[in-house]
Order: structure tokens, then C-alpha cells, then sequence
């Protein structure tokens, strides 16, 4: 299969916004409640933790299985990380939503899950313990996505899953400064509370 239909195709999968699609099933619209991000940690506030759940299992699955196709149809791994960040890239400018999009932390996941699972393994547990300290998925998030690249390092994964790990990592940083900000001000909401 050719790599530019492959890299559309990513896009395109990646494009899906599951916590939209699930919140219009209840007659809302995602985007005009709470935080109005399109991911499971709004979802799950707006609607509950069953539908947080399967919103990130939606835009986990929509990552890996873009990179698995690549990795099935294509035959070097820059062409594969190329999906992945294409797939990355539709969650954070989605087609469906006018090019506007979510902060892609669950999709980065699914991707990474794929290319460099142990990586991926690791930097779960960096948001496990984080949010368990802060209580800030956002901070999570964000941490989570900067231990990426360097677990990739430590564990000699090739350089091209390494760079776009790095690359998701610039994006999902950027994509949380206004959490960023928050944090530094205390006003950041805390997802669990005692």
C-alpha cells in the first residue's frame, strides 16, 4: 500500500473524535460543557467515568491501530512513525471537527503502545504516580508525554519512534499551557478528590 494513503488513512483514523460522537448519543455537545475539550477527561466529567473510560479506550484504539497498519503495509519505521504522528495529528486537528481538535494525550498512548510498548509501559506509570500525588491529570498528562522520548532513549528504540514520540511530547506540552498556567495559579481542577 502506497505510504501517502497509508499516512491519510492515519489521519483520517485519528481524525475520529469518540468523546463528540459519545456525547451526542446523549443529546450533548462536548464542546459547550466543562473544560469543552473533546477527551475522555472531560467526557468523564460531563457524563461520568463509564463514558471518560470509553472515550480513552476510543482514542487509544484510533492510535494503535493506525500505526499497526502502517507497520503492517509499510516496511521502515520512519514510514510507520509518520502514521503515528499523521494519526496524532488528526485527534489534534480533526476533519470532522472543522480542524480543531483535542490535546491527544490518549492517542500519543495508543501510538506509543504500538511502536515502543515498554516505553509506553513506563510512562504510564509516570502518570499513575502523578496523578496519585497532584491529583492533576493534566500534569500527568504532561510529564507522562516528556518521559516518553527519554524511556525511548534509555531503551535504544530506533530514533524514528523516538522522534515523533519527542514531537507528541512538544504538542501535548503545548497543547496544556493554559493548564500550565493554571497550575502555577491554583486554580487547576483536580480530577479525584478524597
Amino acid at each position: 500500500m502506497n505510504t501517502a494513503l497509508v499516512w491519510v488513512t492515519a489521519y483520517v483514523l485519528g481524525s475520529i473524535p469518540f468523546g463528540v460522537l459519545y456525547a451526542r448519543t446523549q443529546n450533548l455537545d462536548l464542546r459547550e460543557h466543562g473544560s469543552r475539550n473533546i477527551g475522555a477527561t472531560n467526557v468523564a466529567r460531563a457524563l461520568g467515568k463509564k463514558a471518560g473510560a470509553l472515550t480513552l479506550l476510543g482514542d487509544t484504539l484510533k492510535g494503535w491501530l493506525a500505526v499497526a497498519l502502517a507497520a503492517w503495509t509499510l516496511d521502515t519505521p520512519v514510514a510507520v512513525a509518520g502514521a503515528g504522528l499523521m494519526a496524532f495529528l488528526g485527534h489534534l486537528f480533526s476533519v470532522f471537527l472543522k480542524f480543531k481538535g483535542g490535546k491527544g494525550v490518549a492517542t500519543g498512548l495508543g501510538i506509543s503502545l504500538y511502536i515502543m510498548p515498554l516505553a509506553a509501559l513506563g510512562s504510564i506509570a509516570v502518570f499513575v504516580v502523578t496523578l496519585w500525588v497532584s491529583r492533576y491529570v493534566s500534569l500527568g498528562s504532561i510529564l507522562a508525554a516528556l518521559a516518553l522520548p527519554l524511556f525511548g532513549l534509555f531503551l535504544k528504540i530506533p530514533h524514528a519512534y523516538i522522534t515523533v514520540s519527542l514531537i507528541i511530547a512538544l504538542l501535548v506540552l503545548h497543547k496544556h499551557r493554559e493548564n500550565i498556567r493554571r497550575i502555577m495559579a491554583g486554580t487547576e481542577s483536580q480530577f479525584l478528590r478524597n
